[in-house]
C-alpha cells in the first residue's frame, strides 16, 4: 500500500481531538422533580450513544484523512508504454582534458574541455536553450548514467531517473593526473557497455564517448586493457551503439609532428569505433560544436519502449471517502432513533 499524499497522514490526531470534544461537549438538561418514571427503563443505552457516537465521527474524521493522503496500490503486472532510451556517458577526465581552448559562447572567454563537456552535457540531460540558441528538451523518460576515464575508467553514476544527482555528480568532476595519466579509451567502453546491459533492462541502449585524445593506455600480462577497437565489437556482438565525439581540437600542420599523428589516430579510433557499431563520430571544440553533436544524437535516439515504471495504480480514496460519509450518517440516524436523547 502507497500513499500519493503521506503528509495528510500527519492530520490523524485530529480523530482524537474530535472524539475528546464529542465527550466533553455541553450538552442539555431536563430538571425533574421526580425521576421514579424512569425506574424500570434498559440500562446502558445513554453509555453506548455517548460513546458510540465519539467513535464514529473520530471514525469519519480518520476515514477522510486517509481518503485525502491517497491510498494506492501499484499494478505490478502491467508496464507503460514511454519513450525513453537508456544512455551512458563516458567521459575522458585525463590530465589534458584541463586545456583552456575550448570557447564556449562567442564572445565568452576560454573554458577547460571538461568544463565545455559538463555544460553542454547538463543541457542535453536537463534540456533548456544553450548560449546559440540551441533548445534541448529535458529527457525525463531516459534512464542516464555516467563512466569516467583516464588511466581506469570507473562508474561515477550508475544508470538512473534521478538526474539532479547525476547532473551534481558531473558538476564535481576534475581533471586526473598523476597515476592516474592516460587515456583508457577501451576499458571506457567496456565499462559503459556493463552499465548499460546491468541496468537497462529492454530499453534501446546507446553509449556516448567523449575525449580528446588517442587510446594509449599498454599493459603486459593477463590484464591487458581492451583496445578501442575490441570493445566496439563488444558493443557489436551487443547490439549497443556507439556515438564518439573527439574534443581535441583540429590536427595542425603546426603540430611536432609526434602530436600530429597521436592527434589524428586518436580522431581516427574513434569514428572506426562508431562506424563499426552503427553510431557516428563528431568533431567538437567548442560549445557549439559540442551542442551540435548531442542535438543530434538525441534527435537520432529516440524509441518508444515500455517501461519499468509502474505508474498504473488502483486507487483506495473513494473507499475511504466512501467509509467517512457512511459513519457520519450512522451516527445521525442513531441519534435520531435507538440513541435519541430527551431533550
Amino acid at each position: 500500500m502507497q500513499f500519493a499524499n503521506p503528509a495528510f497522514l500527519w492530520l490523524s490526531p485530529l480523530a482524537i481531538v474530535l472524539g475528546w470534544w464529542w465527550l466533553r461537549r455541553p450538552r442539555n438538561s431536563l430538571r425533574y422533580s421526580d425521576s421514579k418514571l424512569f425506574t424500570g427503563l434498559p440500562t446502558g443505552r445513554a453509555t453506548r450513544a455517548k460513546w458510540g457516537g465519539a467513535l464514529l465521527r473520530m471514525l469519519a474524521c480518520l476515514s477522510l484523512i486517509v481518503a485525502c493522503a491517497g491510498p494506492r496500490r501499484p499494478d505490478l503486472q502491467t508496464r507503460l508504454p514511454a519513450e525513453g532510451i537508456a544512455i551512458v556517458l563516458a567521459l575522458d577526465v585525463s590530465g589534458s582534458m584541463a586545456e583552456k581552448d575550448a570557447i564556449w559562447a562567442a564572445g565568452s572567454p576560454a573554458v577547460s574541455r571538461l568544463e565545455a563537456a559538463k555544460r553542454s552535457f547538463t543541457l542535453f540531460v536537463n534540456g533548456g536553450e544553450a548560449p546559440d540558441g540551441t533548445s534541448f528538451e529535458p529527457r525525463d523518460s531516459d534512464q542516464i548514467g555516467l563512466v569516467t576515464f583516464a588511466a581506469l575508467p570507473e562508474t561515477a553514476c550508475p544508470l538512473t531517473f534521478n538526474h539532479s544527482v547525476l547532473l551534481r555528480v558531473s558538476d564535481g568532476l576534475e581533471p586526473k593526473a598523476g597515476l592516474d595519466a592516460g587515456t583508457n579509451v577501451g576499458d571506457a567502453i567496456a565499462e559503459g557497455l556493463i552499465r548499460l546491459e546491468k541496468g537497462a533492462g529492454d530499453r534501446l541502449k546507446v553509449l556516448i564517448v567523449l575525449s580528446d585524445g588517442e587510446h594509449n593506455i599498454s599493459k603486459e600480462g593477463a590484464s591487458d586493457p581492451l583496445k578501442p577497437k575490441q570493445a566496439a565489437q563488444l558493443a557489436v556482438n551487443l547490439g549497443i551503439k556507439v556515438y564518439t565525439i573527439d574534443a581535441g581540437g583540429e590536427p595542425s600542420m603546426g603540430m611536432p609532428a609526434e602530436l600530429l599523428e597521436q592527434r589524428k589516430a586518436g580522431r581516427e579510433t574513434l569514428r572506426a569505433v562508431s562506424e563499426l557499431t552503427g553510431g557516428r563520430s563528431f568533431a567538437a571544440s567548442n560549445g557549439a560544436e559540442l551542442l551540435a553533436a548531442y542535438q543530434e544524437i538525441s534527435d537520432l535516439e529516440k524509441s518508444p519502449v515500455e517501461s519499468f515504471q509502474y505508474r498504473r495504480y488502483f486507487e483506495f480514496y473513494p473507499w475511504f471517502a466512501a467509509a467517512a460519509l457512511a459513519s457520519i450518517l450512522l451516527a445521525h440516524l442513531l441519534e435520531r432513533t435507538r440513541w435519541r436523547s430527551v431533550p
